[in-house]
């Protein structure tokens, strides 16, 4: 729904970007979750390997606020518990920057600490809002973390037709986490996060 628009927005600018959703191949394995959250693994056809999944859920708020707590900004720290730090290293508009942020060790610290730095956009799309990424080199990595990567990824959130008051959110990630790691582990960590992710923003949006 949204990946074509997420391409045509990193290109514009200017970062280069050489895949698209589309391409991906889904069919590897799906895990739900009792809260009816949704990750896919698989690979993107003719590219590099990579951990790619999609998420989503009903969350009970207006898009815009939905939007507000998951974009750069003042509420993300407040009520990710995955992410440690989060900076605005650069700012080009009101919904246009690079941020560098820190994850927490996963599963006992077989992931270690991550840190990441990403290009973010976003912008009104068809009826609802899109917030989208891609992770750049830039700077240096900082001591005790593992530099990670997300390839274009992106949260796009729209109203329900029969109930305004709640949004569908829905996830595309595709992230290299690095190092040497099991690939059962990077499952069990992405299933994990995701099904957080998604309580820990409807605790925060009933605050």
């Amino acid at each position: 729904m949204g990946q074509d628009l997420i391409l045509r927005l990193l290109q514009g600018k200017g970062l280069g970007v050489e895949y698209v959703f589309s391409h991906m191949n889904l069919s590897d394995r799906i895990v739900l979750s009792p809260d009816n959250v949704c990750t896919v693994s698989g690979k993107l056809k003719g590219f590099h390997i990579l951990n790619s999944y999609k998420a989503q859920g009903v969350v009970e708020d207006i898009t815009n606020r939905v939007v507000d707590h998951i974009r750069p900004g003042p509420y993300r720290l407040d009520w990710d518990s995955l992410m440690t730090t989060m900076d605005i290293v650069e700012k080009f508009e009101e919904n246009c920057c690079v941020m560098c942020y820190t994850t927490a060790g996963q599963l006992w610290n077989i992931i270690s600490p991550r840190e990441f730095v990403d290009f973010s956009y976003t912008t009104p799309y068809e009826e609802g809002l899109l917030t989208c990424g891609i992770s750049l080199d830039y700077g240096e990595v900082r001591p005790n973390f593992v530099r990670g990567f997300n390839h274009p990824c992106g949260w796009f959130c729209v109203p329900l037709k029969d109930r305004p008051d709640q949004s569908l959110l829905t996830g595309f990630i595709q992230t290299e986490l690095r190092g040497m790691l099991p690939q059962s582990a990077v499952d069990t960590a992405m299933a994990s996060t995701l099904a957080n992710f998604y309580s820990d923003l409807r605790k925060a949006l009933k605050t």
